[in-house]
């Protein structure tokens, strides 16, 4: 799972397909589908005519970071509040165009795309942290030798082309007096992180909770250097779950039962991580059942981490990183950081 890819291409198929006003459709891979099999904690049957059918979009093939979707749609929590939720993967277009275009209602996101999108009126809107602070980080094999930033230097950089990416370098670059300009870049797109660091590059940018864990199991050793530790701003909200503002003022109480249900699933999943992984393993068995066994011990418990409930997010953390991103010319304005996100639809802890 590579760190998320904002960039202009990504935010021009948000605002070609909000500006189309495209329908309600949606996408058409379902990534599973097996609420209520459960006989010990399943909610009891409701009938299906009475349920309300509605799409949540991944950002990405299916991992950890969505464990939460799965178990309150195996564990019956979503038919609890009403609806019959099926989880799909994105189009061509991309998960933030569909859910701002309203294809479907909910999805997930990230801080860094909808501050991006809300500076240029993409309706998008953070409704919960999937995950309290950022996981992510540049990632090297150990005979690479890069300990820290300054080791960038000389070095070859396996991207996706984003300008993101340059100002996160530079940004912990200059704090040991390094030279971004001798990283060479090399846009490695999609490919494989293991594939690419034998044969491209000598780092990239990735979710520890994925990559990382993966690495471990692999038997291969990594340097992993967070994000977060080098800069406060840049402990922002990767992934998080999002809607648009038409729901948000249209359908305020739908808003309202799908994060019901869904902040159960994520407290369930951080309470029970193994059971959690087998819903997800049983939703998805393509995956393989040691990662996903091993990334969510490992991610469980940084869900909530320090927070007062599952989701909570914190205007400092918006207003700080699109700061960041403002002064280093990413924003082509401030961001308002109440239209971005709200804490509004979480249950009450």
């Amino acid at each position: 799972m590579k760190a998320n890819k904002l960039g202009a291409l990504l935010l021009s198929g948000i605002l070609l397909l909000a500006a189309a006003g495209c329908g309600s459709n949606g996408a058409s891979n379902v990534a599973g589908n097996t609420a209520g099999s459960n006989a010990e904690s399943a909610a009891p049957s409701t009938d299906a005519k009475d349920l309300k059918d509605i799409k949540v979009v991944l950002d990405w093939t299916p991992n950890t970071n969505h464990t939460g979707l799965y178990v309150a749609q195996e564990l019956g929590y979503y038919k609890e509040e009403g609806l019959n939720v099926q989880i799909v993967q994105p189009d061509e277009g991309g998960a933030d165009a569909m859910i701002a275009s309203d294809a479907v209602p909910f999805g997930i996101s990230y801080q860094e795309s909808i501050t991006q999108a809300q500076t240029q009126g993409v309706p998008l809107v953070s409704i919960a942290a999937v995950i309290q602070h950022n996981t992510s980080g540049f990632a090297a094999p150990a005979d690479r030798n890069i300990k820290s930033p300054k080791d960038f230097e000389g070095k070859r950089y396996g991207g996706w082309g984003s300008p993101v990416e340059e100002a996160v370098m530079k940004s912990i670059m200059d704090l040991q007096n390094a030279d971004v300009s001798k990283v060479k870049n090399i846009n490695i797109g999609d490919a494989d992180y293991f594939t690419a660091v034998k044969r491209d590059v000598d780092f990239a940018w990735i979710y520890y909770a994925w990559t990382g864990i993966e690495a471990e199991l692999r038997g291969e050793k990594l340097d992993m250097l967070y994000v977060k530790d080098y800069s406060k701003d840049l402990d922002y909200y990767t992934p998080v779950i999002a809607t648009n503002e038409k729901e948000i003022q249209q359908n305020p109480e739908l808003v309202k039962a799908f994060m019901k249900a869904t902040s159960k699933g994520y407290e369930y999943a951080i309470a029970h991580p193994a059971e959690a992984a087998d819903i997800l393993i049983k939703a998805v068995p393509d995956l393989d059942p040691k990662l996903v066994k091993a990334s969510q011990e490992w991610l469980s418990p940084r869900y909530q981490d320090d927070a007062a409930r599952w989701g909570e997010q914190k205007e400092s953390v918006w207003t700080g990183y699109a700061n960041w991103m403002y002064e280093r010319k990413l924003l082509d304005k401030p961001l308002d950081a109440s239209k971005a996100f709200t804490n509004d639809f979480l249950p009450e802890s």
